[in-house]
């Protein structure tokens, strides 16, 4: 580690290469891996900055003339009146499902707060014109999922992205929106109260400046950030060609789990999700099928928490399964992988764990702990 005022000075300069017009996470990354810092990438010649994968002729003649210092001033100033709060790639809390994406954004603008917890995300989007069905099982879907610990990613869009937040918030869970602009600068507008809300139980998160309008083609861009910072993707109602199939498509490439919702045959906005299924996506009738599909990704990315000592009285198995519980619901399936045992012991000491009242079954075969740990 350097000097606080080595770090505060890499830290700036990679705040300001994200204020370079086009430069994004890719180049960043390019950047400080060909230079050794983003200190020194400000301080190369134009040559060497060409020499840098994805840097092209324009780009580096923009950084020698970009206004550094005036630029990052602005900038500063903006987020402390408008009270946002600044992560920049590489600071300890930037989002870690996010950093390892290969086009992480250099800088997020935060309302509210992220959580250790937020790693557990999964993100629903959808139609902006979708049906009262639609909007329904996305509400359904996030307040369910809420309740089980995990954080709901959208976009603040109408029709499907806002039912999601609601659903969420009403089940009093946390939740995550993605803008396609400034944080000052909430699209739809009438999502403004909607949009305090989710920063008061989660957080509203941009990569664009403040004051950057929501311009049609920084949807597309910001849907990489919502599959980025989740475990998958549900889509529920998509037309061929919508922004929820963007993000699915992102999802796959950033290696996430495809969900969708099926819908009628002949129904336009269900087509986009009938092919993500036809095409392998998991099927989604309720949140079980959700759960079931990233239990296992459940333990490697939430923190542990100490388990309490397992009660007296318990067989050897019944204390395996029940300390492994500790770190959340799991599938029976991922129980007896985890625990390596045969399923038919597995599922004794369930029985009897469930018996003793220290463990109850969720639907589709998903058990956790019944008790205060």
């Amino acid at each position: 580690m350097g000097s606080p005022a080595t770090e505060a000075a890499e830290r700036e300069a990679r705040w300001t290469l994200a204020l370079v017009p086009q430069l994004g996470g890719v180049a960043l990354k390019g950047l400080v891996s060909t230079f050794g810092s983003a200190v020194k990438a400000w301080e190369a010649t134009p040559q060497a900055l060409q020499a840098v994968p994805g840097i092209s002729r324009g780009m580096a003649q923009a950084m020698r003339r970009f206004p550094r210092a005036r630029a990052l001033r602005d900038d500063q100033a903006r987020v402390a009146q408008a009270g946002v709060r600044v992560i920049v790639w590489g600071d300890a809390d930037y989002p870690t499902r996010l950093q390892e994406i290969a086009s992480a954004p250099p800088v997020l603008y935060l309302r509210g707060t992220l959580e250790r917890e937020d790693d557990a995300a999964i993100a629903i989007v959808g139609a902006r014109h979708a049906t009262a069905y639609g909007e329904t099982v996305a509400r359904e879907l996030a307040g369910e999922l809420s309740r089980r610990g995990l954080t709901i990613v959208s976009g603040l869009a109408r029709g499907i992205d806002a039912a999601a937040h609601r659903g969420a918030l009403e089940a009093g869970g946390r939740t995550l929106a993605v803008l396609g602009s400034g944080l000052d600068q909430i699209y739809p507008p009438e999502h403004t109260g909607l949009a305090g809300e989710v920063a008061a139980h989660g957080a509203v998160i941009s990569e664009f400046a403040l004051g950057t309008p929501p311009l049609r083609l920084h949807f597309p861009r910001r849907n990489r950030i919502i599959s980025g910072l989740s475990l998958g993707v549900i889509v529920v109602e998509a037309g061929v060609g919508s922004g929820a199939l963007i993000t699915a498509h992102h999802a796959l490439e950033q290696g996430r789990e495809v969900f969708a919702v099926p819908g009628r045959v002949h129904a336009r906005y269900s087509e986009g999700c009938n092919r993500l299924i036809k095409a392998g996506a998991k099927l989604v009738e309720t949140w079980e099928d959700v759960l079931s599909e990233v239990a296992p990704q459940l333990r490697r990315s939430c923190p542990r928490r100490a388990a309490a000592p397992p009660p007296p009285a318990l067989t050897p198995a019944e204390q395996q399964v029940y300390t492994i519980l500790a770190e959340g619901p799991l599938h029976i399936d991922a129980l007896i992988v985890r625990a390596d045992l045969p399923g038919g012991r597995v599922a004794s000491a369930l029985m009897s764990l469930e018996m003793k009242g220290l463990v109850r079954q969720l639907s589709g075969k998903v058990f956790e702990r019944h008790d205060s740990s």
